[in-house]
């Protein structure tokens, strides 16, 4: 597909969105995958397609009049971006930003499905000085962050469970963090000789607060049902078991808590009346899988 046209560059919508130029080349039409650039106040693709540019600056590429996932709400991300801010996940983005240095050695596009507020992506592009990046979410309130993460990023909105907005093999390391994945979609955009770096919770991960607060536990078939969706297009090449305990004050013992699914399946307030019987500070275990995949 082609590049942008030189007189496309400055565009003037261009000075809204916060994106650097390689990773807007990057971008394809989710309804036709098409050739994405600037037009008139929006983006629209090579058939006509137009997506608006929200004002924080990123690109809303979202397709049809609902989603299948559940975005994040702004309280919801407001806690996570201060929890990431506060330094305990540190260890686990900086052994992410390991994983995928190698891929990104010579460059090229780091995008990151389920960004978030792009955290994990920001560590990744401090690691890798050449690479550019993208953030991927749903959730307007997590882009808002995402599209000021780091200077060489941007962001988009997406359901991905619709698919990725990307060009085939447009994406040298992508970043999948507790978040949705597809293996069809993952192998489309990845280049050849690209890695997939996946980070589920380990076993033991928030192990204290799972009988105190009611939390819900990790499934004990949750490596393998990850092997069976993605073993057809990808193949194991390393990745680590990654621990660490964190020394929480109780109000981010609630935070790392209503981080996770057991958010959305407690009452109204449950979550908050139990975390109030936790003394400070709270010793919590931190247990994250992180596998590296190539495309078959």
């Amino acid at each position: 597909m082609a590049t942008l046209r030189d007189d496309d560059r400055h565009h003037p919508v261009l000075d809204r969105l916060r994106m650097p130029l390689p990773v807007l080349d990057s971008l394809a039409c989710p309804h036709c995958r098409g050739s994405i650039g600037p037009a008139g106040n929006a983006l629209r693709c090579t058939s006509g397609h137009s997506f608006d540019v929200a004002k924080e600056g990123y690109a809303g590429l979202l397709t049809g009049a609902g989603t299948t996932g559940t975005a994040d709400t702004a309280d919801m991300v407001r806690d996570r971006q201060g929890f990431q801010e506060a330094g305990h996940y540190a260890p686990l983005a900086s052994r992410i930003a390991e994983a995928a240095a190698p891929a990104l050695a010579d460059g090229g596009l780091a995008a990151d499905v389920g960004a978030g507020t792009g955290y994990y992506l920001r560590n990744v592009l401090d690691r890798s000085p050449d690479a550019f990046g993208l953030g991927l979410d749903l959730s307007k309130y997590a882009l808002r962050r995402a599209a000021k993460a780091h200077p060489r990023a941007g962001a988009a909105a997406c359901d991905a469970w619709r698919g990725l907005p990307l060009r085939d093999g447009a994406v040298s390391a992508l970043l999948n963090v507790f978040a949705p994945r597809g293996a069809d979609e993952f192998h489309r955009v990845l280049r050849p000789g690209g890695a997939l770096i996946v980070v589920t919770p380990g076993p033991d991960h928030l192990g204290e607060l799972v009988g105190a607060l009611g939390l819900v536990s990790v499934d004990a078939r949750k490596e393998e049902r990850l092997e069976e969706t993605l073993s057809p297009r990808f193949e194991r090449t390393g990745g680590e078991d990654a621990g660490f305990t964190m020394r929480l004050p109780r109000s981010d013992a609630l935070t790392v808590a209503g981080m996770g699914p057991s958010a959305r399946h407690l009452a109204p307030g449950e979550l908050e009346r139990r975390a109030a019987a936790l003394t400070e500070p709270v010793e919590v275990t931190a247990s994250f899988r992180i596998g590296v995949y190539r495309p078959r």
